[in-house]
C-alpha cells in the first residue's frame, strides 16, 4: 500500500465522508472484491475525511493503475455498495452545494444507503409513535391568549369575561394566536356585530365565536432538499429508486425495452403479400 503523506486534500466540505457504524478495520474487509477494487477500497479506507478521492486523484496516489481503471473501479466499489456520491446543500443565508462521497469499508445495501441519505440516520428508525387526534390545547402563547381574552371587555363591556372564563377559553383564544392572528385582529373579529341588545352570557358567545371564526392554519413551508444523491459514473442527480448500486440504467448498461410488436390483420397481411407478388410479376 502506497502511503499518503501527500494526500490531497478536497476543498472545505467536499471530498469523502466515512459513513457511520462501520466494523473496525480488519485484514478481511475487501476479500470479497477483485484484486483492484480491494487495493483500491483499502487506500480510500485509509484515506481521512474530507480528502479527494476522485479517479485522477486516486490515480496519482498509487503507481499501479491509471485514471480510466479507478474510475471503472469506484463503479464497481458502489455496485458491491461501499460507496455513494452525492450533492449537499450547505448554509442557510447563502446556499451552496458541495460534493461528498460517502464511503463505508462495510458493504451496505441500496435500501441503507437512500435511507442514511435521506435521514442521516445508520439504523432502522424507530416506528413512529401512532397518530394522535389533535386537540385545541396548545399553550404556547398562553399569556398573550389570557391577556386578549381579558381586553375583550375593555373594548366592548358586553364581552366582559370572568377570570374563570379566561381560563376556560385560553386554549381557544391560543389557537387564535398560533396561527397568525394579533391581538388588535383577535379583539376586532370578536367584537364585530355584537347585538345592538346585549349578550346574554359572554362567556358562551365568545366561545361561539372563537369556534366559528377560527382562521385557517398557516401551511408549513416546504423544506428545500438539502442532498441529492448522483450517479457514481456519470455524476447525474438521480432518485434513489433509479440508481441501483449507485449507477443509473445508462451506466448500468440495462437496455431500454424493445418497442412493441405491429399485429397486423390477415387482410393486411393477404395485401401486403399481393403486393410482393405483383411486383415480382412486373420487375424484368
Amino acid at each position: 500500500m502506497a502511503t499518503h503523506d501527500n494526500t490531497a486534500m478536497a476543498a472545505p466540505g467536499y471530498g469523502k465522508q466515512s459513513a457511520p457504524d462501520q466494523r473496525p478495520r480488519a485484514a478481511a474487509d475487501f476479500t470479497h472484491l477483485p484484486a483492484r477494487e480491494a487495493y483500491l477500497a483499502s487506500l480510500i479506507d485509509h484515506l481521512p475525511d474530507g480528502a479527494a478521492m476522485d479517479a485522477k486523484t486516486l490515480a496519482v496516489l498509487q503507481p499501479h493503475y491509471g485514471q480510466m481503471a479507478c474510475r471503472t473501479a469506484l463503479n464497481k466499489l458502489s455496485a458491491a455498495g461501499h460507496l455513494r456520491r452525492v450533492r449537499e446543500r450547505v448554509g442557510d443565508k447563502q446556499c451552496r452545494w458541495v460534493f461528498r462521497t460517502h464511503f463505508s469499508r462495510t458493504p451496505r445495501s441500496d435500501a441503507w444507503w437512500a435511507r442514511f441519505l435521506a435521514t442521516g440516520e445508520a439504523s432502522t428508525p424507530a416506528a413512529p409513535d401512532p397518530p394522535r387526534e389533535r386537540t385545541l390545547n396548545r399553550t404556547s402563547p398562553a399569556s398573550a391568549a389570557y391577556a386578549a381574552l381579558a381586553g375583550l371587555g375593555l373594548a366592548d363591556p358586553r364581552l366582559a369575561l370572568s377570570a374563570a372564563d379566561c381560563a376556560a377559553l385560553e386554549p381557544l383564544a391560543a389557537e387564535w394566536l398560533a396561527r397568525g392572528t394579533s391581538p388588535a385582529l383577535f379583539t376586532a373579529a370578536l367584537t364585530a356585530g355584537l347585538p345592538p341588545d346585549g349578550v346574554h352570557s359572554p362567556a358562551a358567545f365568545t366561545r361561539r365565536r372563537l369556534l366559528d371564526k377560527m382562521p385557517p392554519e398557516r401551511p408549513l413551508p416546504q423544506p428545500q432538499p438539502t442532498r441529492v444523491i448522483e450517479c457514481t459514473d456519470c455524476r447525474t442527480p438521480c432518485r434513489p429508486p433509479a440508481l441501483l448500486g449507485g449507477l443509473c440504467r445508462a451506466c448500468r448498461g440495462t437496455p431500454a425495452a424493445p418497442p412493441p410488436r405491429r399485429h397486423l390483420s390477415p387482410t393486411a397481411v393477404r395485401a401486403h403479400a399481393a403486393r410482393a407478388r405483383q411486383a415480382m410479376a412486373t420487375s424484368p
